[in-house]
């Protein structure tokens, strides 16, 4: 191998080390020990310097979280350090700030601290009832408002059971159960907010997942004629695996072609290509995203598979793909803090419908989970907007999937294109910004 490095100029073997290197070392995938450190590092600062101010935000001075193992609540296995996989028995987390005298307390009424960011509040020598000792902390403390993971609009922030409700209500006096209130907006800004720290890990991760689609639909991996659209799939169910993360759904890879009407929306998402063999002429798609320190990433892309001899995209399909990235460009000028959902979502399809394009736009709020609580920005049913969580005001510092698809009249194909896109990006006081680019142009297989 140096012999024949040797023989190279210093261009040749820079592409050679590069695509040659694994993508977990281009992408400097931690071990499980340092994963966990990393984790727990960002979890520490979400909790003690992102939560204050959230909970300021929102004129809640008490959060309290209850789950039992096995069965826990969406936001508190967000909570949970990377060394707590469950919760344990019943873990408890009440979060308490004063923003007068600048107090903050994240405590655990649990036999064990959380972690080292939440400590235990609870000796159970000392009182053996584990309700009477959080009535306890909750009585010293006298909160104006506590909030509890009950929500109509969020599955995420609705993670209260009603075993859990009944018992803590029953323990509870009535002077203080009539301070009870929903911690869904507050809930809602901890799943959906994104400290500068987590941004940057954000970043590394969407260009591991564009690395990833790149690598799939490429020479590598596909062989026009021979290799399914089944087999791209499990690529890169494997490839995740192999690389040290994790895929928080199973991904798609869909077909259009000349010779086949184009099938309905849903089919692209739903593996209905199964084993169909992939030929030149050829336009690929993928739905593709993977987890890594708590974030989810969320990415759809396109591919063109060449005829023998053929060296780039037809222009027919380049100029269908133009008009995907218009619509993503309508789309995201429409953002505006403090607008709802709805409104921005209806905003940019009367633009694009001005523009003669036929789009449909099905944004979801990114980042801790994958389809995350927070703005969503109509559904691919339900073009007319989402009532209560498509009411919801854009925030910022938040990260959307920009999903979206702009179906368009191929003359060549003598039939309808449908061009489906999704990039992470994000928004703040500077306005909206790709997380790490957008694809401008269909890649080639090669």
């Amino acid at each position: 191998m140096k012999k024949y490095c040797l023989s190279l100029n210093l261009t040749q073997l820079f592409l050679l080390l590069f695509f040659w290197m694994p993508l977990g070392l281009q992408a400097q995938i931690l071990n499980e020990k340092e994963r966990a450190e990393r984790y727990d590092a960002l979890l520490n600062e979400r909790i003690h310097n992102l939560m204050p101010e959230l909970m300021d935000r929102h004129g809640i001075d008490m959060w309290i979280l209850i789950s039992r193992e096995y069965n826990e609540d969406p936001i508190l296995r967000t909570m949970l350090p990377a060394t707590w996989l469950n919760a344990r028995r019943r873990t408890i987390i009440l979060y308490y700030r004063d923003a007068q005298k600048n107090i903050f307390e994240a405590l655990a009424v649990a036999r064990y601290g959380i972690g080292q960011t939440i400590k235990s509040a609870w000796d159970k020598e000392q009182q053996p009832d584990q309700w009477a000792r959080l009535v306890e902390l909750i009585q010293e403390r006298n909160p104006n408002k506590i909030g509890l993971n009950i929500s109509e609009d969020y599955g995420i922030a609705d993670g209260l059971v009603k075993t859990d409700y009944e018992e803590f209500m029953g323990h509870l006096p009535e002077e203080l159960a009539a301070r009870i209130v929903s911690a869904e907006p507050l809930a809602v800004s901890w799943v959906e907010t994104r400290t500068d720290t987590e941004m940057k890990e954000f970043e590394a991760l969407v260009q591991v997942t564009h690395d990833i689609i790149a690598e799939a639909f490429s020479s590598k991996v596909i062989t026009p004629g021979k290799t399914t659209s089944e087999e791209v799939v499990w690529w890169l169910r494997q490839k995740v695996r192999d690389m040290g993360l994790d895929t928080w759904f199973h991904p798609t890879v869909d077909i259009q072609r000349d010779s086949e009407a184009l099938k309905s929306h849903i089919e692209a998402f739903s593996n209905g290509y199964e084993e169909t063999v992939i030929q030149p002429g050829d336009l690929l798609h993928c739905d593709f995203g993977v987890s890594y320190l708590g974030l989810n990433t969320d990415c759809q892309q396109h591919a063109y598979v060449p005829f023998p001899g053929e060296k780039q995209v037809p222009e027919f399909l380049s100029q269908a793909f133009a008009s995907g990235n218009r619509v993503q460009d309508l789309f995201t000028d429409s953002f505006g803090y403090g607008l709802t959902g709805n409104s921005i979502l209806r905003t940019a399809l009367e633009k694009g419908r001005a523009e003669g394009l036929r789009p449909s736009i099905y944004t979801h709020p990114l980042g801790s989970f994958g389809h995350s609580a927070g703005t969503t920005l109509g559904m691919w049913d339900a073009q007319g907007g989402v009532p209560g969580s498509g009411d919801h005001p854009m925030a910022y510092k938040t990260a959307y999937a920009i999903e979206l698809n702009n179906t368009i009249f191929v003359p060549k194909w003598n039939k309808d294109v449908r061009i489906m896109l999704e990039e992470a990006g994000y928004f703040d006081t500077h306005g909206f910004r790709y997380v790490n680019g957008r694809q401008e142009s269909i890649r080639l297989v090669r």
